[in-house]
């Protein structure tokens, strides 16, 4: 595989002023989503939590959070291979859950299919299975649902619960002064697909060799199984976490998650070269990127300098990235100002 290309290099080839494709082009308007979003909670009542709800049971906290894998199903349709996208539906649900300081317990699935296909089904199911196992949960049933009237192919989606002792939920606010620790993404995740696919689709076919890597297909790159950050939730909790955010839809504005601050970013991890593939072929903006994707950071907590550190130390591939200043709510990364 050919070494990521520093995104600072872009802008010269993507003129800001340039006629690019966007998210909203492709047909996903982050702001209407918000919106849309912002109603549904104003109609049916606030609730405790962010990335994933919070019940109070006591001495503890009973936590769950959905979410499906998007448009990325249209990828595994083009080339009839379902077999990652269990691990997305289960890493897209588990990481969220540990954004919050909360411990994945169990999952279930929601398979709406046209037609029974058993074949696909098995895919689905051994991804759920690999998953499951890669984030050290259980797979508790799901529900599989045929209605030819209302889906075209197939959607899956699935909850997590999980449990969190009343201190151990993280705060949710950074503070100013705090170093913000970083983890690499495994590529494109499971957020911004539709963008990715309209890009890549424009001269190319999902089975054209991916020019990366000529062992893999276009489809194939971008079908690269989602992350899950299971193993950073033990030593964020083990220190001083303020805040945490999972890198998934809206991209590097996720970070204004972690309250309304200026995030400085000095060292983000390389973006994979699947994100050049996918600006050339679109002509897509530097800031379009950043606001879209995760561009090789998936996952960020905000800690005290000395904690950062020590977390550092007790992860594999953490490091710090940058820091929370104090000013105009906004991330600060690779020359761009993004602002939520």
């Amino acid at each position: 595989m050919l070494p990521a290309r520093p995104l600072t290099s872009m802008t010269d080839e993507h003129d800001e002023d340039s006629e690019g494709l966007t998210y909203a082009d492709s047909g996903v308007d982050i702001d209407a989503s918000e919106a849309a979003t912002a109603a549904l909670i104003g109609a049916a009542g606030e609730f405790e939590g962010d990335y994933a709800g919070l019940v109070d049971i006591g001495d503890q906290y009973l936590a769950l959070a959905t979410d499906g894998v998007g448009t990325k199903l249209l990828v595994a349709e083009a080339i009839d291979d379902y077999s990652t996208i269990g691990i997305d539906c289960i890493a897209m649900n588990v990481n969220d859950l540990i954004a919050t300081g909360v411990e994945p317990v169990a999952f279930v699935d929601y398979l709406a299919v046209e037609e029974p296909n058993d074949e696909e089904a098995e895919q689905i199911g051994a991804g759920l299975s690999e998953g499951a196992e890669r984030a050290g949960i259980a797979l508790v049933g799901g529900e599989t649902a045929v209605m030819p009237d209302v889906i075209k192919g197939l959607d899956i989606a699935g909850t997590c619960a999980g449990l969190a002792p009343k201190d151990g939920v993280f705060p949710g606010e950074a503070q100013v002064g705090d170093a913000i620790v970083g983890w690499p993404s495994s590529g494109i995740h499971s957020n911004g697909l539709t963008l990715a696919r309209e890009a890549v689709t424009k001269d190319h076919d999902y089975s054209d060799e991916y020019p990366h890597d000529p062992e893999q297909t276009i489809a194939e790159a971008l079908l690269t199984p989602t992350r899950i950050y299971s193993d950073v939730l033990a030593p964020l909790r083990s220190h001083e976490t303020h805040a945490a955010a999972h890198v998934t839809g809206g991209g590097w504005t996720n970070l204004t998650r972690m309250g309304e601050h200026r995030y400085k970013i000095t060292d983000p991890f390389d973006a994979q070269p699947i994100y050049d593939f996918v600006q050339t072929e679109g002509s897509v903006s530097d800031e379009e990127m950043h606001r879209t994707f995760n561009m090789g950071t998936g996952f960020v907590a905000a800690l005290p300098e000395d904690e950062a550190e020590a977390v550092v130390e007790a992860t594999e591939d953490g490091r710090i990235i940058g820091h929370v200043e104090d000013g105009e709510e906004a991330v600060a990364i690779r020359g761009l100002e993004l602002a939520d």
